[in-house]
C-alpha cells in the first residue's frame, strides 16, 4: 500500500519509515539531518558516543528509542521540503506555535504523548506556510 503525502499530513512517509526501519538506520538517518550532538541531546545521551553505539546496533536505554524515532519523524518530514540547516534551526529555535518553546527541548524533556501532537502540529503549520 503506497503512502500518500498530503499538505495536511506531510509527515506520513516519515512516520512510516520511523516505525518500520530498524533503530540503527533511523538513528543514522537522523544524524545525517541534525547531526550527532542534537541526536544525542534528544535521546537523552550525555555525549555522541552513545549515538555511535546506537548506530552500531547497541540498544538504547530508557525511552531514548521513542524520542529518536519521533525526532526522526519530525526532522525527516521537514527535511523533505527544507534544507538541513533550516531543520536544525526549526528544532532548536523558539517556536511561536509552541508558546515560544524549543521543539527539541520539548522532545527531550516532555512526555511524548503530550508534546508530540503539539510538535507535529507546529511542523505541519511550518510546512504549510513554506
Amino acid at each position: 500500500m503506497a503512502v500518500v503525502e498530503t499538505l495536511a499530513r506531510p509527515d506520513l512517509a516519515a512516520h512510516r519509515r520511523a516505525v518500520t526501519a530498524d533503530f540503527p538506520a533511523v538513528t543514522r538517518e537522523l544524524t545525517d539531518v541534525i547531526g550527532k550532538k542534537l541526536t544525542a541531546y534528544v535521546g537523552g545521551a550525555k555525549d555522541v558516543r552513545s549515538v555511535d553505539r546506537w548506530i552500531a546496533g547497541n540498544l538504547p536505554y530508557r525511552d531514548a528509542e521513542d524520542r529518536i524515532r519521533f525526532a526522526y519523524r519530525v526532522a525527516s518530514s521537514l527535511n523533505s521540503r527544507e534544507h538541513r540547516n533550516v531543520v536544525q534551526a526549526w528544532l532548536t529555535g523558539l517556536n511561536p506555535e509552541l508558546n515560544d518553546r524549543s521543539p527539541i527541548r520539548m522532545m527531550r524533556e516532555g512526555v511524548l504523548e503530550e508534546v508530540g501532537p503539539q510538535i507535529l502540529g507546529a511542523a505541519r503549520a511550518f510546512l504549510a506556510g513554506a
